[in-house]
This record gives structure tokens, C-alpha cells and sequence, in this order.
């Protein structure tokens, strides 16, 4: 018999997980996974990771399953939260969920895991695992993990899992993958769970109630500055006019590089608490009235300690036509299908979560990889992820970068 761990976060999702592995026949036992200590930054007198753990327990005692507590807070803290501190400080946005499935629960949760004589990690992520056979340069043939879309579109998550290898996707099992969500709720109904109405999680990866923030303010000093209106029609945006003789990789680099802004440009519209609270595309938190459209934060300067702003969410301050990965923060899930330089590829690519995919050519260069839409993207944003798809799989994915 097979044997699978599953991580129970005390929420249906995983529930349910666990529930159909066991009637599949799997020995399952179920692990709980508590990642943070620091109470202060929660935004309630609730414990939530206790809250989350006895549900878990309650489940796993529901379903007759093995259960335990991890305790993962001390690398949680040094690969997660403390990287996410600093890139906030650099001025970058990181995706603290998608490092968090590449580096907690599919590698330190999973490395814990396979010490129990585990076969696989199963979570209740909603995407899908695919397999394929494909003959390699030499001639051999092996077989290749293919992560697909959630059968249920509005929350498909393959985006979380645009980190994951190909050692880690051939131990990982997503068993709600192939359900609509609804279809979750039913079946943690029809077996009793304690978790059936239980709300999702809408907290920071992991740590429960907490809203970033809440917890990046405290723990990053405030420090005032200057909120700086840029109107649409500064000549800063007709700097990007290209020649159709200009070679691709020129045009690529202008498309991809943002917009340099000076005080001189605009008018001093507010103050602020510090720049580095704050992201590209973001409109609540500035606190700024009576202009004619709502202001959206186009570029931040946490040198200078200086946010930029322009009216509307379709200020020309928010969009490009490109976007840039280093080369050392390439990731592809399908090593197979890797782009040497000067090649190109059709796809289709998000840079956030829920967005819906756009079309858009992979330009390998020798220093990264250009990401050229076929439409203007709204809020690029340095430090996020962007993935990249042919139809429904998954196959890489980079961290934005700044050219």
C-alpha cells in the first residue's frame, strides 16, 4: 500500500484531499503545519494556528488517520518572512505563497514526509498533475510531470505551484484538482466534517489571520515622504516610440524598462508612511481625494523614499508591453521544452493570481528571458512571479525583474 502525507492546514480543501486518498486506498496520515510563533501580528486575539490545528486533528480523528503537528516556524521565518522583509525594503513585491509552496511544504514539509516512509505529498491545492513520455537528446526516454489547471476555473491555483521541479511535482498529489469547488463542500458535508462551512483562508500563506499590511508595518519602520501626481500626458511616456529597424532585442529592452520619474514632473499631492508599504498598481492606502479619477501608484522610489501616482487605471504610467526574468531566476517546470538563446515561443502568461492568461512570445536572450504580450499589461510588478502556459499546463515561470 501506498503511502501518502497529506497536509492538513485545518480547512476543507486538504479535508477532502485526505478523505478521497483514503478511499482510494492510500495509507494516509495526516501532518499539520505550524509556521509561526509571533502572535503580536496577528489582526485578532484569535490563535489561528491553533484554531486551524484542532480542526485538522478533529478530521484526521474523523477519518481515522494518523495525525501530527510539525513544528516549521524556524525556517518558515529564514526562507519566507525574512526574505519577504528585505525584497519590501529593496522596493520589490515578492509572492510570499509561491515560495512558500517551492520552499516550505515541498521541500522542508516533503523532506519530513519521505523520513516517514512516505511515497507522496498530497495537498488541496485545485490544479492538476499530468504525466507524458518524451525521448531526450540522446535518444532515451523518460518520463516528464506535467502541472495542469484546476478542473474548476475561478480557482485554479497551478499559479502557486510555478516554482515546483520535477522532483518535487513526482512525489506531489493534488487530489481536488479534477473538482469544482461546490463539489468539496458536498462531499465534507456528506461525510460529516468538521471543516464543511468552514471560510477559506484569506491571511498570508500559512501564518493565519494576518494581513501583509498590518504585518509588514510591523516590522519595517515607517518613515514619511511624498506622494507625487504624474500627469498622463508628461513626456516621459512618449520616450518609448520605437523604430521598426530597431533589432528585437533593443525593442524588447525598451519595451520592458520602466518609466524614470523626477518631482519635477508632477505636482506633491500627500504625504505617506513609507514607500516601501506600497505597491505598482495600488489604490487603497493613499489617502489622497478630490481628483477626478482615483490615483494608482505607478512607480515606487524607497531611495528616495518618493511614490508616484497617476489618475485612473488606465494612466500610461501602469502599462508595458514586456517584461524581463534574469537568467539565474528562470524556472522551467518542463526542463524539455527550455528555450536556448535567440529562440523564441508562442504561449500564453499571467503575472498574478486570477488574472486571466494572455497571449505573449518567450524571447530567450543571453542574459534572461523577455516576456513580449501582444497586449499592454497593467502593473508589472518587480519581485512578482510570472508563469507561462500552453493551454492548460504550466510549464515555467521567472521572477520579474527591473532592466
Amino acid at each position: 500500500m501506498k503511502r501518502v502525507v497529506v497536509g492538513l492546514s485545518g480547512g476543507v480543501d486538504s479535508s477532502v484531499a485526505a478523505y478521497l486518498l483514503k478511499e482510494q486506498g492510500y495509507e494516509v496520515i495526516g501532518l499539520f503545519m505550524k509556521n509561526w510563533h509571533d502572535d503580536s501580528v496577528t489582526i485578532s486575539n484569535e490563535c489561528p494556528w491553533l484554531e486551524d490545528s484542532n480542526d485538522a486533528l478533529m478530521v484526521a480523528e474523523k477519518l481515522e488517520i494518523p495525525f501530527q503537528t510539525v513544528d516549521l516556524s524556524e525556517q518558515y521565518k529564514e526562507r519566507i518572512v525574512d526574505y519577504m522583509f528585505n525584497e519590501y525594503e529593496q522596493g520589490r513585491t515578492p509572492n510570499p505563497d509561491v515560495l512558500c509552496n517551492r520552499e516550505i511544504k515541498f521541500d522542508v514539509f516533503m523532506k519530513i514526509a519521505m523520513e516517514l516512509g512516505a511515497d507522496y505529498v498530497a495537498t488541496g491545492h485545485y490544479c492538476q498533475k499530468g504525466e507524458e513520455t518524451v525521448t531526450d537528446k540522446n535518444g532515451s526516454q523518460k518520463t516528464v510531470y506535467r502541472l495542469l489547471a484546476g478542473a474548476d476555473s475561478n480557482k485554479d491555483q497551478s499559479y502557486f505551484l510555478c516554482q515546483l521541479s520535477q522532483q518535487q511535482l513526482a512525489k506531489a498529489l493534488f487530489p481536488i484538482g479534477n473538482l469544482q469547488k461546490s463539489q468539496v463542500r458536498e462531499i465534507a458535508t456528506k461525510m460529516n466534517l468538521i471543516t464543511a462551512d468552514k471560510k477559506d483562508s484569506q491571511g498570508l500563506c500559512f501564518i493565519g489571520k494576518v494581513r501583509l499590511p498590518e504585518f509588514l508595518q510591523q516590522q519595517l519602520k515607517p518613515k514619511d515622504g511624498f506622494i507625487y501626481e504624474i500627469p498622463a500626458d508628461a513626456p516621459v511616456f512618449n520616450t518609448k516610440a520605437i523604430s521598426e529597424n530597431t533589432a528585437i532585442e533593443e525593442q524588447l529592452k525598451a519595451e520592458a524598462k520602466a518609466f524614470v520619474y523626477t518631482p519635477e514632473m508632477g505636482k506633491k499631492v500627500a504625504n505617506h508612511y513609507g514607500a516601501h508599504f506600497f505597491t505598482i498598481g495600488q489604490r487603497k492606502g493613499l489617502n489622497v481625494g478630490g481628483t477626478a479619477e482615483p490615483l494608482f501608484v505607478i512607480a515606487t522610489d524607497v531611495k528616495e523614499n518618493i511614490i508616484y501616482t497617476g489618475q485612473g487605471n488606465q494612466h500610461p504610467g501602469l502599462f508595458h508591453k514586456a517584461l524581463f526574468v534574469k537568467g539565474n531566476e528562470i524556472h522551467w517546470i518542463r526542463e524539455d521544452l527550455a528555450l536556448k538563446d535567440g529562440e523564441t515561443m508562442n504561449i500564453s502568461a499571467r503575472i498574478r493570481y486570477r488574472q486571466p492568461l494572455q497571449k505573449a512570445v518567450l524571447h530567450k536572450v543571453k542574459d534572461g528571458m523577455f516576456v513580449r504580450f501582444d497586449e499592454p499589461q497593467s502593473a508589472i510588478t518587480e519581485g512578482q512571479f510570472v508563469s507561462w502556459h500552453i493551454g492548460e499546463e504550466l510549464i515555467g515561470s521567472g521572477v520579474i525583474s527591473k532592466l
